[in-house]
C-alpha cells in the first residue's frame, strides 16, 4: 500500500463527507476507496471512521490521524513546489 496515497484518500473522504463523493473527486471507484480505507485501518490497527449507510463520523483516533495527515501532506506538497 502506498501510504501517502492512502493518507490522501482518507483526507479526501473526510473533506467530501462520503465515500461516493471522495471516489468521484479521486476519479476512481467506490470499492477502490473502501479498500484503501480498510487497508489503512487494518495497517494502523484502529478504526478511523464510523460508517453507516448515511453518515461518516471520525473516531477520536481518526481525528488525530486526520490532523497529522494534513500536516504531512502539506509538507510534501510544499517540498515538491519548492523543487519545481
Amino acid at each position: 500500500m502506498d501510504k501517502l496515497s492512502a493518507m490522501a484518500t482518507f483526507v479526501r473522504i473526510v473533506d467530501k463527507g462520503s465515500l461516493t463523493a471522495a471516489a468521484a473527486a479521486l476519479d476512481t471507484s467506490v470499492p477502490s476507496v473502501v479498500r484503501t480505507l480498510a487497508a489503512l485501518e487494518r495497517e494502523l490497527g484502529v478504526r478511523l471512521l464510523n460508517r453507516t449507510t448515511r453518515r461518516l463520523h471520525l473516531t477520536d483516533e481518526g481525528a488525530q490521524y486526520l490532523e497529522r495527515c494534513r500536516a504531512i501532506l502539506s509538507i510534501v506538497q510544499e517540498t515538491e513546489a519548492a523543487l519545481a
